[in-house]
């Protein structure tokens, strides 16, 4: 009984030390516990830091988005510029035959009538006579027929496409007033990213279809030209012919005349 007695006391004091060790006077120290404080202070730094960083960015792209948010003032008087307006083309009508040449060229309308009006009409041959021609004659009279016909296509079809120019020129003008107008306001809800975008786009949309305008133009002064060549050739085609025609009869001619004289002195003999 006695030695169980002892042993409990001596458990006892060994665990009043123990206490006394961890919460009294004495100090545990933990490496492990230590080192992982360390490491998780020295992590919050850089976290601070890159915080910082991340902060300088922020304001920076803040500053700039208020910079390029800011409209200029007044643009309109500084920007703003007149220019000519479209205008139709006028003539007389002394003799009843211009207003469908007019109607055409200014707005597409019965452009083919109106340039036949205007026109000297192009009568067709007898084709007895046609038939009667030998063949380079034939050949030629046809391609120069043909000159004419081509020519006349071409210029209807320039007609056609100034009068349909001419036609749109009011809606574009107003398409392009409208656009200048919003490119130029101060509202707000014009001046948005998303509505700047639609502006950019609407303005190569109008510049493309004013591309395709001048390229209708442009092919169809190609076309008179190409004509231009044609008859052109026509002529020079003409005089070498005319020039082989000349020079093949006078080899001929010489040759009978030098023939005849041959014979007439043999006969003199």
């Amino acid at each position: 009984m006695r030695k169980k007695t002892l042993a409990v006391l001596l458990v006892t004091v060994l665990c009043v030390g123990t206490a006394s060790a961890q919460f009294g006077s004495g100090i545990v120290y933990d490496p492990t516990n230590y080192h992982n404080a360390l490491l998780r202070y020295y992590q919050l730094q850089q976290h601070l830091v890159q915080l910082q960083k991340t902060y300088t960015q922020v304001v920076t792209a803040y500053n700039l988005a208020l910079q390029m948010s800011r409209n200029l003032h007044n643009m309109p008087a500084r920007y703003r510029a007149q220019f000519s307006n479209w205008r139709n083309v006028t003539a007389t009508n002394t003799y009843g035959n211009t207003s469908g040449w007019l109607g055409g060229v200014n707005a597409d309308l019965n452009t083919i009538n109106g340039y036949m009006r205007a026109t000297t009409r192009l009568g067709l041959y007898n084709q007895a006579a046609l038939n009667g021609m030998p063949d380079y004659e034939q050949a030629r009279v046809k391609s120069q027929y043909a000159s004419v016909e081509l020519a006349d296509g071409a210029n209807m079809n320039a007609l056609s496409t100034i009068g349909a120019i001419r036609a749109n020129a009011a809606a574009l003008e107003a398409r392009m007033n409208n656009l200048e107008q919003d490119s130029l306001s101060d509202e707000q809800s014009l001046n948005s990213e998303v509505a700047v975008l639609n502006k950019i786009n609407a303005t190569n949309v109008l510049t493309l279809r004013s591309i395709q305008d001048s390229n209708k133009l442009l092919a169809s002064l190609l076309e008179q030209q190409t004509i231009s060549g044609k008859q052109q050739r026509e002529m020079t085609t003409n005089s070498i012919n005319a020039e082989i025609s000349r020079q093949t009869s006078l080899s001929a001619n010489l040759n009978q005349v030098t023939g005849t004289l041959t014979n007439s002195l043999e006969n003199f003999r």
